[in-house]
Parts: structure tokens; sequence; C-alpha cells
């Protein structure tokens, strides 16, 4: 599979979100490069991706307390395996699981699949706690999905807690085991 079988650079989307993501991007000062590319379904196709451009990907997370009031975006390590009391303890937030599909798009206009840093801009600030893995910031690019799972933009690494930043989010930093996902 060639780099051209998996995406396309593009200076633009004609996707209305993604263009308002990359105009936040331009007025917060964050270099980004554009791919377009066909719907991605699990890490196995972001990992192509990142190959192919020598960049880190992640595991983003929507996460929610077991009584669905309490919310958190947790960016994890590609090859780590999410264990939720790690993660719980971490944040300080007990019974974290996964948020269903419906919080999800109530809270960050988002659908599976799509999970982004960027959803954020669909937040309240506050509404969600953001955080992110510290092995990932050791990470020089990475990609993230302009909320939508059609498009990956390149990014320096560094920039992810401006981004939260620029949204009214502080971007916490927790430690996640270096454990093989299965």
């Amino acid at each position: 599979m060639t780099m051209t079988d998996l995406f396309t650079p593009a200076a633009h989307a004609d996707d209305e979100s993604i263009e308002k993501v990359l105009a936040f991007l331009d007025k917060a000062g964050v270099v980004y490069e554009l791919f377009l590319h066909p719907a991605i379904g699990g890490m196995d196709e972001c990992a192509a991706i990142g190959e192919a451009l020598g960049a880190y990907h992640c595991k983003n997370l929507f996460l929610a307390n077991r009584s669905g009031r309490v919310f958190a975006l947790a960016l994890i390590g590609r090859n780590k395996r999410f264990r939720t009391s790690v993660v719980s303890k971490e944040l300080g937030m007990p019974r974290l699981g996964f948020a269903s599909a419906e919080q999800l798009c109530e809270k960050l206009g988002l659908t599976p699949g799509s999970i982004s840093i960027t959803g954020l801009m669909n937040a309240a600030p506050g509404s969600v706690r953001a955080a992110c893995d510290a092995d990932i910031l050791k990470e020089e690019h990475m990609l993230i999905h302009p909320n939508t799972n059609t498009a990956s933009l390149l990014i320096k690494t560094a920039d992810l807690p401006r981004i939260a930043e620029a949204l009214g989010f502080t971007l916490e930093t927790i430690e996640v085991a270096d454990e093989t996902a299965d």
C-alpha cells in the first residue's frame, strides 16, 4: 500500500466541521498539515497513516464516571493498555468507564471514531477534564482528527497543551504504565 492509497494531502477541506477546526488552529498559531482519507475504523488504520507520515498516533478515549455526570478526554499511548483503575486514580475521578455514544455527541459533538483534543471546541470550559499520557508528550509529531475520522492533522505534539488552553481547558499529564495492549 502506498501513501497515496492511504490519504491525500490537502490545503483545505470541503467539510464545514474540518474548516472550523482549521480556522481555530490558524487563530491559535498551531502549525498543521491536513490529510484527507477514507473513514478510519480503528487503531490499525491509524497506525498505517502514522507510519507513512512518521508521526505518532494515540488512543483518544472519552470517559464518564458511573453516574454519567463527570467526563474526561484521555489521550493514551497507542500500545498501552487502558486500565480504568489507573486512569481513574491519576485523575482522582473514581469509577471511570467509557462514555456512551450519546454522551460523546452531547458533550463533544462527536461520533465514535472521531474523538480528538479538538472536540473540546464543542464543550463548555470545565465540563470535561482533558488528560494526556506523559509518554505521548515526548513525541515530536502526532496525528489528531479534526473532529471527523475522514481526515487527520499532523501537528507538533508540544502544541497539545496550547490547543487545550486556547479552548479553555488545562491538559493534565498522567502516567500510564507501559503495558502492551491486547
